[in-house]
């Protein structure tokens, strides 16, 4: 852990109630964003919007995102996190409920377009701010402890979404997914409010720090994170249309692979302490980005029952890498520039997601989701051969 963070800790502390006041928080939440997600894809799927709805839906996220990020970085270092991240709470709640009631009366894509530009610039806010407390959170302890629990209990939250809204979305009417949902933000607002944290002191050191040196392995790690987070979007905007159109699937059977993604992912979470000291930090990385480029190209070629392995697959090395990923940043960076550090972070992943997903809508339903997964897959083996070369060519550089 660096300098700066182990500084950090020790000014500035939270009760021994916050863990766990935390915790609920993210699992309330983790359940209404996901849900929201996948009621969104699933709702444009069976409108008739297809595959290119969806991407075009992804792509509004996105543009929001990417403009959003680094409003939220900045912010979550200037502001209160914690009331910071219960105004995002309380924002959600109300775009999803403006979104039930707007979709009894008006055109199903143009509201759920609307809700996304909304919803995500909210949601973005709400993720930095969080997750930026988390080394606040770990109380001086372990990064990977702290950070396993949390992402473990999001992906409870998101594995707990898609056993929820399989049930809600049969019921046909599609305002009642996200007025359900909606109080489950509520709840996490309400955890956050009676969360109590005891401010920290600024250090002069700290404060001058320029947010803009980034060393080599920040630009390194922050490519790792773009991939994996366009992988997962990819998977999970794609699949509706995967289910829908090759599986011939229905709500239901849509759920069952969000489930095996969320199973896999909560293996993930946990697994950083065994692989931990097992491999270097860039190998672990590289070997996950690896597995996930082999399960997509998989996805073309297996019957419908491997289907739920491959998507757990994909979870467990999604949210493997994601807690690592974070772990890392959060060594590497000082607290009072988290926040700035994950906007810059997340802007360029969601810059490749819009590539991504521009190039999904303009495609359409020319080609099957399982090719889109494909030529994914294809693509990142070719960035891990890049990043291997990178690492190399810079081993060889300081050696001389």
């Amino acid at each position: 852990m660096s300098n700066l963070v182990q500084i950090h800790h020790g000014k500035g502390r939270a009760d021994r109630s916050n863990p766990l006041g935390f915790l609920a928080s993210t699992l309330s939440a983790a359940v209404a964003r996901n849900g929201y997600y996948i009621a969104s894809a699933w709702i444009l799927v069976e409108r008739g919007y297809g595959t290119a709805g969806v991407a075009t839906f992804l792509a509004i996220v996105s543009v929001v995102e990417f403009i959003a990020s680094p409003l939220a970085g900045v912010a979550a270092d200037r502001f209160d996190r914690r009331c910071l991240n219960v105004a995002a709470d309380l924002s959600r709640f109300l775009v999803m409920l403006a979104t039930a009631c707007a979709l009894l009366y008006m055109d199903v894509f143009l509201i759920i377009c609307l809700s996304a530009a909304l919803f995500s610039f909210c949601d973005r806010v709400a993720l930095t701010s969080s997750q930026s407390l988390i080394p606040v959170i770990a109380e001086g302890g372990s990064l990977v402890a702290t950070n396993s629990a949390v992402f473990f209990v999001m992906q409870l939250g998101n594995l707990g979404a898609a056993l929820l809204a399989g049930p809600l979305l049969q019921q046909g009417s599609p305002a009642l997914p996200f007025t359900v949902l909606a109080a489950f933000f509520l709840f996490s607002a309400g955890c956050l409010a009676l969360m109590r944290l005891e401010p920290a002191s600024r250090d002069v050191r700290i404060a001058k720090i320029s947010a803009a040196l980034i060393d080599l392995s920040l630009r390194r790690l922050i490519v790792v994170y773009a991939l994996l987070y366009t992988s997962a979007v990819l998977v999970s905007v794609m699949g509706s249309s995967f289910v829908f159109q090759e599986q011939k699937g229905t709500a239901v059977d849509f759920g069952y692979l969000e489930a095996a993604w969320s199973a896999g992912s909560l293996i993930g979470a946990v697994s950083l302490f065994r692989i931990e000291r097992a491999m270097s930090t860039h190998a672990r990385h590289l070997m996950l980005l690896g597995l996930t480029a082999l399960v997509l190209m998989a996805l073309t070629s297996l019957p419908t029952p491997w289907t739920v392995i491959l998507f757990a697959a994909l979870g467990f090395s999604y949210n493997l890498g994601r807690v690592s990923v974070e772990c890392t940043l959060q060594s590497l960076i000082s607290i009072y520039l988290l926040g700035r550090a994950k906007g810059i972070m997340h802007s360029v992943a969601v810059a490749l997601g819009l590539l991504v997903f521009g190039i999904a809508a303009a495609v359409g339903d020319r080609a099957f989701p399982s090719t889109i997964f494909f030529s994914f897959g294809v693509a990142l083996l070719v960035s891990i051969l890049c990043l291997s070369v990178g690492v190399i060519q810079t081993q060889e550089k300081g050696e001389t």
